[in-house]
């Protein structure tokens, strides 16, 4: 048996119908950039998190820069971040000249934690990306919200793997001041091609967000504010995401039941599952640890299953940084980057497949 880590050709054969005719609407309108499409993708969209605005962009690292700039994120300006999850907020934070500070995070939940957020805060960040990594959404993540405004730190949400979890009451997207979600084609929500958004209740950031990402324009060929580019959806993926979404709870729901299933069923003494809630996880990805992981895996593509590493190298050994930032004070990081292993884990998984990944993986001995 041969199992892909993901297989979007599955994710399009089963909405195939659905999606020819989103993008044979489109290219009959004659309407691609800045149209109806985006416009009720915007606005369900919205709807769907429970934010009053939505403005689609062209992904989810611009949706996190440009969120970063309509805060008043400039050069030089320390904004907190986590180092295990992919460079993606530090590439943002870095395209502005702004510096990534970095904190730890909790070795259960891989995230960061409140006691993590108040040592950034208090060594002078403007700003904090909360990003709720693999899908999970912290009990602690209202909490962390709730402080940083009381110290006027501008919180922005990292969703790109947390379409639709819940924490609190509240969905992913409406914890903070400002939230990036990324349509990936790999995401819970994903396009088919590069697309994002950038989300808020404030009105004076949404209209901001929306001229940085027309130029900085005020209105057509008025340039108002700096910091702009050409960062726009177009309307055929708001289209095909408009089909997606709504599927989207019964697959994190699928996805949910795949992560189940190995909770319940792998025991392998080499492993650690991942401890998770269901509301607040949405199966973005099932990251388990072992100190044996390169051995792991290599034994799993020998029997045709194909894994990742999500993430294999700290934000903060990333080779632009040079020697700067000591690893010791990131130990739990730099453990987790060692030893983090991703199994198969999407909707369109079938349960003999989960069947054979789990026998797999509990028959790996050493």
């Amino acid at each position: 048996m041969n199992i892909r880590f993901v297989d979007l050709n599955r994710k399009y054969s089963l909405r195939s119908l659905e999606v020819d005719t989103a993008i044979k609407r489109v290219l009959m309108s004659g309407n691609f950039i800045m149209g109806n499409e985006l416009e009720i993708f915007e606005s369900r969209f919205s709807q769907y998190v429970g934010i009053d605005n939505c403005i689609g962009v062209a992904n989810g690292t611009d949706a996190i820069e440009l969120a970063l700039r309509a805060i008043g994120i400039e050069k030089g300006d320390l904004v907190g971040t986590v180092a295990n999850a992919g460079f993606y907020s530090p590439t943002a934070i870095n395209n502005i000249g702004a510096t990534p500070m970095y904190v730890d995070v909790d070795p259960k939940t891989r995230n960061v934690t409140k006691l993590e957020v108040e040592k950034a805060v208090n060594s002078g960040i403007k700003a904090f990306v909360m990003t709720h990594l693999y899908g999970l959404a912290v009990e602690e993540s209202i909490e962390i919200a709730e402080y940083c405004k009381s110290k006027s730190v501008f919180l922005v949400e990292d969703c790109a793997q947390s379409h639709g979890a819940l924490v609190g009451g509240k969905m992913t997207g409406s914890i903070g001041d400002i939230s990036a979600f990324s349509f990936y084609p790999t995401k819970n929500l994903g396009a088919l091609g590069d697309a994002g958004a950038v989300l808020t209740n404030s009105s004076a950031l949404a209209s901001r967000v929306k001229k940085l990402q027309k130029y900085g324009w005020g209105s057509k060929y008025h340039v108002e504010i700096a910091g702009g580019r050409n960062s726009r959806m177009d309307e055929i993926q708001a289209a095909i995401l408009l089909v997606f979404l709504d599927f989207l709870d019964a697959d994190n729901l699928k996805r949910k039941a795949v992560s189940k299933s190995y909770t319940d069923r792998i025991a392998n003494p080499y492993i650690s599952l991942p401890d998770f809630k269901s509301d607040q996880f949405v199966g973005h990805l099932y990251v388990v640890t072992s100190d044996k992981r390169d051995s792991i895996r290599q034994e799993l593509r020998n029997k045709g299953i194909e894994t990742a590493v999500h993430y294999p190298i700290p934000d903060y050994l990333q080779p632009i940084n040079g020697s700067d930032v000591l690893t010791s004070s990131f130990p739990h990081t730099t453990k987790l980057c060692q030893t983090v292993l991703s199994l198969p884990c999407y909707p369109e998984l079938t349960e003999p497949e989960v069947d054979y990944i789990i026998t797999s993986v509990n028959q790996i001995i050493f």
